[in-house]
């Protein structure tokens, strides 16, 4: 595990502390599911998470870090990637899902393997163990699903469903209405193999899961639980996740450290604190504490900043953090541009607006005009005699002023600043 987070406060149990938090949605009972948390014994818990994409996104945060929570507190993860399930799709209300070529999903497992790697632990008495759903759905021929799996199914049930009634009009093939059977079959395959309690997921799962207690108890195993998480949304009501756009990706390669630092960073006020509920591992009493000094200083964004500090290092780890931090600050006048990582520095000027140039450098008035930050030369000039213009975060005076080859940081960027808060990047390339 990366680093030791504290555990829940102590005059809250730990579904005490979920609930303080609002992480449990729906359950299938709450007094059952407080003995198996908090009753002493380790239990045993699944989540699952399907590879549609190469990476994982930040709408997949909080599955992750409740895994992580639960073990924290004694409990033993499975942390399930869908090799069989990504093929099939779970419906979504709007259309048929893409199906993917099965070498590209295998792939994207094998990549989020590893991404989920550094939330939990592998050792101890309750380490974690991944596995791969297509271990068991893969051996199965269709006679063998159709006759063990698809005779508990009542179909008036799975037309119940509120995707399924959606997607009626507009149709919905075999093959997604079929989920629900797959993902319910996984519940009884690690409750068979593993011992399984617990399954947890997002409220949009709550058909899903629910239909695997019930098949569960229709095999005549258990008795198992499960509860579903609220879904994270945004300021304007739309949820985390890739397919609303703009999607925040955990892979480094995807996501720049910086730019995941700055989406947390850029939470709305009236959102921080339900945020660091829901993600931060700070105890009930710490996060009533910042909340104090935030509302006392709303301008110093504090529960902002310690909430993307807490999840960047989470995430991208202590290095990768310090550098967000650093260039954060470098960008705005507030530290050295020359420390910064040429990855971490071109990562901020590309959320800024980076132009990449070739040839022969113009002057300073052109370089403003060429970034976006004015809307010409005559503007830039009278910005640069006003004293309001910066390279590199040094002012510049003279309205002819040119820059060398020796004022590029690591050889092909520079800083351009308008002002306190505009910035823009140029990149010199060949």
């Amino acid at each position: 595990m990366t680093d030791s987070s504290p555990p829940p406060s102590g005059r809250d149990s730990l579904t005490d502390d979920l609930l303080w938090r609002g992480l449990i949605q729906d359950s299938t009972g709450l007094d059952e599911l407080r003995e198996l948390l908090d009753g002493g014994a380790a239990a045993t818990y699944y989540v699952g998470f399907d590879p549609t994409a190469a990476s994982l996104h930040v709408g997949n945060l909080m599955q992750v870090l409740m895994a992580r929570r639960l073990q924290l507190a004694g409990h033993r993860p499975l942390l399930l990637v869908g090799g069989a399930t990504g093929q099939i799709g779970d419906p979504k209300e709007s259309a048929e899902r893409s199906l993917n070529p099965p070498e590209v999903i295998a792939g994207w497992v094998e990549r989020i393997r590893e991404q989920l790697a550094p939330f939990v632990s592998y050792t101890g008495d309750n380490a974690a163990q991944l596995v791969n759903n297509l271990d068991w759905t893969g051996q199965m021929s269709i006679v063998e699903f159709l006759r063990d799996v698809g005779k508990h199914f009542p179909v008036n049930k799975m037309l119940a469903r509120e995707v399924v009634r959606a997607r009626l009009e507009t149709g919905i093939s075999f093959t997604e209405f079929s989920y629900q059977l797959l993902q319910a079959n996984d519940f009884f395959e690690l409750h068979r193999r593993h011992g399984c309690q617990l399954q947890f997921g997002g409220s949009d799962q709550w058909g899903n899961i629910t239909a695997g207690v019930d098949y569960v108890r229709r095999r005549g195993a258990g008795p198992v639980q499960a509860f579903t998480t609220p879904l994270v949304t945004k300021s304007d009501g739309t949820k985390f996740g890739k397919s609303e756009g703009g999607a925040v990706w955990l892979d480094p390669t995807m996501t720049s450290p910086y730019a995941f630092y700055q989406f947390w960073l850029n939470v709305e006020d009236q959102e921080v604190d339900r945020y660091l509920r829901y993600f931060s591992f700070r105890t009930r009493d710490e996060l009533e504490e910042l909340a104090k000094a935030t509302a006392e200083r709303p301008a110093a964004r504090l529960a902002q900043r310690a909430l993307a500090e807490e999840l960047t290092t989470l995430v991208h780890g202590a290095d990768e953090t310090r550098q967000a931090i650093a260039a954060s600050q470098a960008l705005f006048g507030r530290g050295s541009l020359d420390e910064l990582a040429p990855e971490t520095l071109r990562a901020a000027l590309t959320e800024a607006g980076l132009v990449r140039l070739t040839g022969e450098l113009p002057d300073v008035a052109g370089l403003l005009r060429d970034s976006g930050l004015v809307s010409g030369l005559k503007e830039a000039r009278r910005v640069i005699a006003e004293g309001g213009a910066y390279v590199n975060n040094n002012r510049v005076t003279e309205v002819d002023a040119r820059v060398s080859p020796a004022d590029l940081l690591h050889g092909q960027y520079l800083v351009l600043r308008r002002g306190k808060r505009s910035f823009a990047g140029v990149e010199l390339g060949e």
